[in-house]
């Protein structure tokens, strides 16, 4: 029979895409608990549900008596006789419950019921749908943002793009179409939320998978990555067939397959590079687009020095530093840059580091450091002049900064100065 809640039942279901089996038990789990509620017991009936029919069958099993104690289990001779005919006094009859007896307070009850248990089933499908698929890009349309994040609906279910989990430059409007990698799942007393990201070096990784057929495939692997999102990235790659190069396989035919990874991070510069199980040579490659001169391991400690040209110093830190420590990252070495200049003279006379002055006032310690001046050499190969240009340095500050940096000098340079002033 055709119920007014059965038709809300199956429009729920149709938007819920809820599977047959699953919807026909929770129908019949919540008919149970309409049973419990009006006859205080549900042990002497069945409920059948065809969702094919759109039917509700609710069948109540009773004892034939001559004198009636219990309504809900018992009844009457010609009340069962009525059910059939050839009922006696011990035997059983089944009755066939209408559910419009229920009353409409109940069926709207057992709406509320359904939708509850609907939200929590949901909840659950979806929880065991995204765990399986954290790692994987999903491509969605923005349709809330807010000043902590932005919702993207993705397959008519809602996903979360954390504020610290965006390309911190990359502006994304509403309406918009966006790829972001599936992070995390979190099952909270509010629902189920799916942390997706756009910043996470394996974003970077799925990325690849998609534009190289050869990462898909595994004849190209990837070796390691290092990422500050929106700035630059690092990825070592290997093939394991040696008629492919694994770099110009990432980089395409006229760079079309690295492109689009760049285009996708908003322009984020990405350096790939051939890995090497050698630290020297790895961490050489590592430090593009600077060209180390030498580089000086030390395997135990896991540093290594690294000699860079002058003129590629400020290359080889990058801005912020990020070039040096996505290098440190990738390379799992801690790097420690040296320019040729200090290093050639090393054998001359050792320089002090300027962080080990005493005599130098902190303030001024942080701005020389801040502008990569790290030792009493460095200070010395651009002079006054080149502490002029460093921002917020005048010259008094500068006869300051000299006259303490000729103070922390060697004797021996001393004395060579008063020589060459005569």
């Amino acid at each position: 029979m055709n119920t007014e809640i059965m038709d809300a039942i199956i429009q729920i279901a149709k938007d819920k895409r809820i599977e047959r089996e699953n919807l026909r038990d929770i129908l019949e789990n919540i008919f149970i608990s309409m049973i419990e509620k009006k006859y205080g017991t549900a042990e002497n009936f069945d409920v059948i549900v065809n969702i094919d029919k759109g039917d509700i069958e609710i069948y109540q099993e009773k004892r034939v008596v001559e004198t009636i104690e219990d309504p809900v289990s018992e009844i009457a001779l010609d009340a069962a006789r009525k059910i059939d005919p050839d009922a006696e006094v011990g035997e059983e009859v089944v009755e066939v419950i209408d559910p419009s007896e229920f009353g409409r307070r109940l069926i709207t009850t057992a709406k509320q019921n359904l939708n509850q248990k609907i939200r929590d089933f949901e909840r659950e499908h979806i929880l065991a749908e995204y765990e399986n698929r954290v790692g994987e890009i999903i491509i969605g349309d923005i349709h809330q943002i807010q000043k902590r994040g932005i919702y993207i609906n993705q397959d008519k279910t809602e996903v979360y793009l954390p504020r610290e989990e965006q390309i911190f430059n990359e502006r994304l409007r509403r309406g918009e179409t966006v790829r972001a990698l599936i992070k995390e799942v979190r099952n909270e007393g509010k629902g189920p939320e799916i942390i997706v990201s756009r910043a996470d070096k394996q974003f970077l990784v799925r990325l690849f998978e998609l534009e190289v057929p050869e990462i898909y495939d595994g004849i190209v692997e990837i070796k390691g990555v290092a990422r500050k999102a929106g700035e630059r990235s690092k990825i070592a790659v290997e093939s394991i067939d040696r008629r492919i190069d694994a770099v110009g396989a990432c980089v395409g035919m006229k760079g079309v397959r690295i492109q689009a990874v760049v285009r996708e991070l908003n322009n984020e510069k990405i350096d790939i590079i051939n890995y090497s199980s050698e630290p020297e040579l790895f961490i050489t490659r590592a430090m593009a687009p600077a060209k180390p001169i030498k580089v000086i391991v030390n395997q135990e400690e896991k540093i290594a020095a690294v000699i860079i040209p002058d003129d590629q110093i400020s290359l080889a830190i990058g801005k912020g530093g990020v070039n040096m420590k996505l290098a440190s990252e990738l390379t799992g070495y801690q790097i420690e840059p040296i320019r040729e200049s200090e290093y050639q003279r090393e054998g001359e006379a050792p320089s002090k580091d300027i962080e080990d002055i005493e005599e130098m006032p902190e303030n001024l310690k942080t701005k020389l450091i801040d502008a990569n001046f790290f030792t009493v050499n460095e200070v010395l190969e651009v002079g006054k002049k080149g502490l002029l240009e460093i921002s917020g340095i005048g010259e008094k500050t500068a006869d300051k900064i000299w006259e303490i940096i000729q103070n922390n000098l060697p004797e021996e340079e001393e004395f060579e100065e008063d020589l060459d002033e005569e």
